[in-house]
């Protein structure tokens, strides 16, 4: 059974062990990586997040996708996910403990979810206050769901979704 949602301060070596990792990844399928991301929280400088550093690898469709398992297992991510309701996501992929893992997102490049993690990131990277009220709810989250993984992604959606919202209506000309 998976162990508490555990939410730390940020740690400044995040972007190395993405960097580090991003290579890892692109020597076993770099031939079928058409960009690479990293995305989620630890990739806002000053955020705090669970200790799993979250990276998005674009690939043109899905039988790439399923190319990429067994070159990705060799270098260790051997817990994967299916994400056949996901519109543009194909697998998330595991890899090491959770204090630092990896988790690796197979999606579609371009499609509609690469584009919103994006616009998530980003605004999160330029707006400091608004990062920092999404680390208090995650805070919260995390203690009032404690080992319930679903229930506490779920309650941070609607948070999610309206800095996707103002993140779109920074970029779309009016």
């Amino acid at each position: 059974m998976p162990g508490p949602v555990i939410i730390v301060n940020y740690d400044s070596n995040w972007p190395t062990l993405y960097e580090k990792e991003k290579g890892n990844i692109l020597e076993v399928i770099g031939h079928k990586v058409l960009a690479i991301e990293h995305m989620g929280s630890t990739a806002v400088p000053g955020l705090g997040a669970k200790p799993i550093i979250d990276i998005m690898a674009g690939v043109n469709g899905k039988a790439d996708a399923d190319e990429c398992l067994l070159p990705l297992q060799k270098i260790g991510y051997t817990d994967v996910t299916p994400e056949p309701d996901n519109s543009g996501g194909f697998y998330c992929l595991g890899k090491g403990a959770h204090s630092v893992g990896y988790h690796l997102h197979l999606v579609k490049f371009p499609s509609d979810r690469w584009n919103r993690q994006l616009f998530f990131r980003d605004y999160l990277r330029s707006h400091p206050e608004v990062a920092k009220e999404y680390f208090i709810l995650k805070k919260k989250l995390s203690k009032k769901y404690g080992v319930d993984r679903v229930g506490y992604t779920e309650a941070k959606t609607a948070f999610i979704e309206k800095v996707i919202l103002l993140a779109y209506q920074q970029t779309v000309p009016k």
